[in-house]
């Protein structure tokens, strides 16, 4: 994060002595990245937060991969799977590699449980739904269409309003998802030139400790493991807190897009940043004005990278039968683009109205059981001319 904030009460120096009101020490914990030498906060609760009483394998499935791939577009309706479960257990793991893997969910059922990734910060995507984020650090209100960014190592819970309807695109990074440094000036404020700035961050608000002793549920994803370890002091127990690492949201309809003379690449639609992938998106904008524009995307090859599209909302100029949660993936080293005619029917049109997240991968990715049995099977041959 850019910008530092401080909540609670807290000591006037870093580790220094800070006394309860009954002569007992509050505990500081210092939560650090990149081994002491980036962006951190501190923690100070009332109890120790290493009180475990046990710790035990626990299972959750999310996917298994899919061996015998070919090199070629695909498209998938992952609002079809059957999913079930709650904020983590519902997740269904779409494509991955070792930079980076994308899950969708349809949550189902609350849970007291709270959850730690501990080996990768996640970028939750709130596609359906509202509600609030529970963590450490206080209470974040969320609501559609919110991008969540959450640190590795932060202990949280999602609570939804209703569990009717409740769909998640969750990007898991397992290094640092960061605001891209084109965007922030050499202190770390965003720039006026930047596509959202700090006014559009929404960070977490402290609540009251709860000092409550017994038997506390976390269940810990470390790598593609999970663990549930009983903490004998309620986690949430922080009397303040101050730093630069903590969960935060933003929302996608508070991006300010460009718009150019002519059509513009993905990159310059671009959002969060990690090591050998990014995220961009696509949100309601103008079309180029440019007198002989075609707004429609030219053809084009991921020579460097494999592209992931997951579709929100809108009417997508480029292709026709795409459902609000259908994904596409097109590989290295396969050309795509506008399905035939849609490049000519784009011409001399104004604005799009259309919402979608895009990841961009570096490496290859693989493909999931999840992903096969949502796949549609003619999309390789809808460039064909009828």
């Amino acid at each position: 994060m850019p910008f530092y904030i401080k909540q609670g009460k807290i000591p006037p120096k870093r580790h220094i002595t800070f006394y309860r009101d009954d002569g007992e020490l509050y505990r500081e914990e210092l939560f650090s990245t990149h081994g002491f030498s980036n962006m951190y906060s501190n923690k100070y609760h009332h109890s120790m937060p290493t009180k475990v009483l046990r710790v035990e394998p626990y299972e959750v499935d999310h996917g298994q991969v899919w061996q015998d791939t070919l090199l070629q577009n695909y498209k998938v309706h992952t609002q079809r799977i059957e999913s079930h479960g709650n904020f983590y257990s519902a997740r269904r793991m779409q494509v991955f590699n070792n930079d980076v893997a994308m899950y969708t969910a349809k949550v189902t059922e609350d849970t007291g449980q709270f959850y730690r990734n501990a080996y990768a910060d996640e970028i939750v995507f709130i596609h359906e739904g509202s509600g609030t984020l529970t963590s450490e650090y206080g209470n974040l209100e969320i609501k559609k269409w919110d991008y969540l960014v959450i640190p590795k190592g932060t202990t949280y819970q999602l609570k939804f309003d209703s569990y009717d309807e409740v769909r998640l695109f969750v990007i898991e990074s397992p290094t640092m998802v960061n605001i891209p440094k084109h965007f922030r000036t050499p202190t770390g404020q965003l720039l006026e030139s930047a596509p959202y700035c700090e006014r559009d961050i929404r960070t977490p608000e402290l609540q009251a400790p709860t000092i409550e002793k017994g038997e506390f549920e976390l269940v810990i994803k470390y790598g593609d493991r999970y663990q549930r370890s009983v903490f004998e002091w309620h986690p949430y127990d922080l009397v303040g807190w101050d730093g630069a690492c903590y969960p935060w949201a933003f929302n996608i309809d508070d991006y300010a897009p460009k718009v150019g003379k002519i059509h513009l690449p993905p990159s310059d639609h671009l959002v969060f940043t990690a090591n050998n992938f990014v995220v961009c998106n696509f949100v309601p904008r103008l079309y180029d004005f440019h007198p002989e524009s075609i707004p429609a995307p030219y053809y084009h090859t991921n020579i460097d990278s494999e592209e992931v599209l997951y579709y929100v909302h809108g009417n997508f100029m480029s292709r026709t039968g795409i459902e609000s949660g259908s994904m596409t993936l097109h590989k290295k080293g396969v050309p795509h683009g506008p399905q035939p005619g849609k490049t000519e029917e784009s011409i001399g049109k104004k604005e799009t109205y259309e919402y979608a997240v895009m990841v961009d991968t570096f490496n290859p990715l693989n493909m999931t059981n999840h992903f096969r049995d949502c796949m549609e099977k003619d999309y390789n041959q809808s460039w064909l001319e009828d």
